[in-house]
């Protein structure tokens, strides 16, 4: 039995797709890239912005760095709100929270976007942290998101915990941080994605999620 559940807020509690995708679209035409299979940016949607625009379109650092603030521009307004809770998730995180749980958001999204997402689908009461990215870009990695949400949250225990997410970057940082993972199927990662990554537990379904946390 875990004590504190730690989630990823992109494809684990929210579909964000048509949001990020816009975004990354709206950043691409800066450059003249044009993207008409939207289905085509569903990989930006997890791992850090600047990973990605340099994976998979080989921008350097610095117009990487450029690109994710063409992102933003979008973003911060407009593609924050394209967005939708999954069902079942709010009645998953009041199960847990009457359970004793303590619930955690690990998220790579920027911190400031995250807690907004939260308050705008009336979530973060279910949260004690809410810990994502550091705008500035020095804490992106999903480890270190990780880290710093035990850091305030004082755990110091990782083996009580685990982190439930969509894609090998949640399991990987799991790991890293001696804790337990799970990956969920409803998000943007694929079964061998997250098996290869080493997840402890696999959920189909929302509802899966709590039949193996116990709720």
């Amino acid at each position: 039995m875990y004590d504190t559940i730690l989630f990823d807020l992109d494809g684990t509690l929210t579909d964000p797709g048509i949001g990020i995708t816009n975004s990354v679209m709206y950043a691409l035409k800066k450059y003249s890239i044009t993207v008409t299979d939207r289905s085509q940016l569903y990989r930006f949607i997890g791992p850090p912005l600047i990973e990605s625009f340099e994976t998979f379109y080989g921008f350097s650092h610095e117009q990487a760095v450029e690109s994710v603030g063409f992102y933003r521009e979008y973003y911060r307004d407009r593609g924050i709100y394209e967005n939708r809770v999954y069902e079942g998730i709010p009645a998953l995180l009041d199960r847990l929270k009457s359970a004793g749980r303590r619930l955690l958001l690990a998220t790579s999204k920027p911190e400031e976007f995250a807690v907004r997402i939260l308050e705008h689908f009336e979530l973060l009461n279910y949260f004690d942290i809410a810990a994502g990215a550091a705008m500035d870009e020095t804490r992106t990695a999903k480890a270190d998101v990780i880290a710093y949400a035990l850091g305030l949250a004082g755990i110091t225990d990782p083996g009580s915990c685990i982190m439930v997410g969509d894609r090998k970057h949640d399991i990987l940082g799991a790991r890293a941080q001696g804790m337990a993972s799970m990956g969920v199927l409803f998000g943007y990662g694929s079964l061998s994605e997250l098996k290869e990554a080493g997840a402890d537990l696999i959920a189909d379904t929302v509802e899966d999620i709590g039949r193996l946390l116990g709720v």
